[in-house]
């Protein structure tokens, strides 16, 4: 039986990593800096995953143990997750040196969306023979009654393959992918897209329940619409499989759709002016659209919605707003030209989701 170390036993460490571990049959080592968890987790000796919406069985967790880091042993283990706050990742690190040895060939994995975690993680570790991956987390967790988690059914962790450097981890479901930046750009415009599109047009037609806005029949018609549009470029672009990037794709509905996942428009929306940068999963989306000759009229109307949402409790925005015309946004932040056509159309869409927001919208769902 295979054994991996978990560092961080929050939502994430034991409610997805701890899952898919055991969906393994794998042996786990849990290690958190929090005593009164770690006593709770061997007191326990298992704890429960429940998945929203009761969408498939949920599973028990057992055969682990836990530590903390003053008495953490590896037990020879040389897979290591670490699922912690990018900014405990140098601490982690510093502790980690002192366990590994020095004869020892070790792959770890981070499971933390922040910038560069890998980076980070590999330049604490000090002087030990390391293979630092990082992953991108697609899961939702949340904790439930006691040490239990109530998690989304998400069935892969996907990793930077080349950081790996050949490894193949013994989990089916941890997968090694290649050319990883390309992964993300993947996730930025499939998933992060079409979280926008909910987020900002769900608050012009004045929702705030995120959930309740996503299953809107207009927006699940712009979602088919988009995903549409999408998968065919990310096929185009990356050389993905139409089947897996259709999987990908409904993966990230379901997720959106769920309304046992408590989640607000407002969370959602929060900093438009990141999410309208020239690259990110609005503008750079709507671009690779038009240059595999689809059809962005969906993120065009995504992209007005959002440059007329307020958000009184964002001072950055507010400023911005308040200190250019839409025209300058879209040139300073967004970093479109006047003469580009996606300018136009997005000025244009401004102005009819100003004087009849409900029309354009159903046009736009409808064509």
């Amino acid at each position: 039986m295979s054994k991996a170390i978990v560092i961080g036993a929050g939502k994430t460490g034991r409610g997805f990593i701890g899952r898919l571990l055991k969906e393994a049959n794998c042996d786990i080592i849990f290690i958190d800096k929090n005593k009164k968890l770690v006593d709770k987790l061997n007191t326990e000796g298992s704890f429960l995953v429940e998945f929203f919406g009761n969408s498939r069985s949920a599973v028990r967790v057992d055969n682990y143990k836990a530590y903390t880091w003053e008495n953490a042993d590896l037990e020879d283990a040389n897979l290591i997750f670490v699922s912690v706050c990018g900014q405990n990742l140098t601490d982690v690190g510093a502790s980690l040196s002192k366990l590994l040895k020095n004869d020892k060939k070790y792959y770890i994995i981070t499971c933390e969306n922040a910038s560069k975690p890998s980076v980070t993680l590999k330049n604490a570790i000090i002087e030990k023979c390391v293979s630092v991956s990082e992953a991108t987390v697609f899961c939702t967790t949340i904790e439930s009654d006691g040490y239990n988690i109530n998690s989304e059914n998400y069935p892969y962790l996907q990793c930077n393959a080349e950081l790996l450097e050949g490894y193949i981890p013994p989990v089916a479901s941890v997968k090694p992918i290649a050319n990883f930046a390309d992964f993300l750009t993947r996730k930025l415009f499939t998933y992060n897209a079409a979280s926008c599109v909910i987020a900002y047009i769900g608050a012009v037609l004045g929702y705030t329940d995120y959930g309740e806005a996503a299953n809107t029949p207009v927006i699940l018609k712009l979602l088919d619409k988009n995903y549409a549009a999408t998968n065919t470029a990310m096929c185009m672009k990356f050389g993905y499989e139409p089947k897996d990037q259709a999987e990908f794709a409904a993966l990230s509905k379901v997720k959106f759709c769920d309304r046992t996942i408590v989640d607000t428009v407002a969370r959602n929306a929060r900093e438009p002016h990141r999410k309208l940068g020239a690259n990110e999963r609005i503008m750079g989306a709507a671009k690779l659209l038009r240059e595999c000759g689809q059809d962005s009229s969906v993120l065009e109307l995504t992209a007005a919605a959002a440059l007329l949402y307020d958000d009184p409790n964002d001072a950055t925005w507010t400023k911005i707003k308040a200190e250019n015309t839409f025209e300058e946004i879209l040139i300073n932040v967004c970093g479109l030209k006047r003469d580009e056509e996606l300018f136009g159309n997005i000025i244009s869409l401004i102005g009819k989701l100003q004087n009849n927001k409900g029309g354009i919208i159903n046009e736009i769902s409808n064509s």
